[in-house]
């Protein structure tokens, strides 16, 4: 699966804004669900927000330091390209309860 990210950050603020499309809705939504359940590990310091729009998986980010919000965006690209490693290795999903 060819997938074409584009990641915004903004070094004043410590946000950063990912987007990813996917080929389909459902595709984007099984990578939510499957990348949402990881809580931050630090209570404090930075907030994570994961969605869907229509094909695209939108994720942001706000983080009181460069650092922590480095490490992250660092996992969760890590966590991401897992996702997608798995989704080619095993297809498209056949089940028709998902979106």
């Amino acid at each position: 699966m060819s997938t074409r990210c584009c990641l915004y950050a903004d070094s004043l603020t410590n946000d950063s804004k990912l987007t990813v499309p996917f080929p389909s809705e459902k595709l984007a939504w099984i990578a939510q669900r499957s990348l949402s359940p990881d809580p931050e590990p630090r209570k404090g310091g930075i907030s994570k927000h994961v969605s869907v729009t229509d094909s695209i998986l939108n994720v942001s980010w706000m983080a009181d330091e460069a650092r922590i919000l480095r490490v992250s965006v660092s996992s969760f690209l890590d966590h991401l390209a897992l996702v997608l490693e798995t989704m080619e290795a095993f297809g498209p999903p056949s089940v028709s309860g998902l979106k």
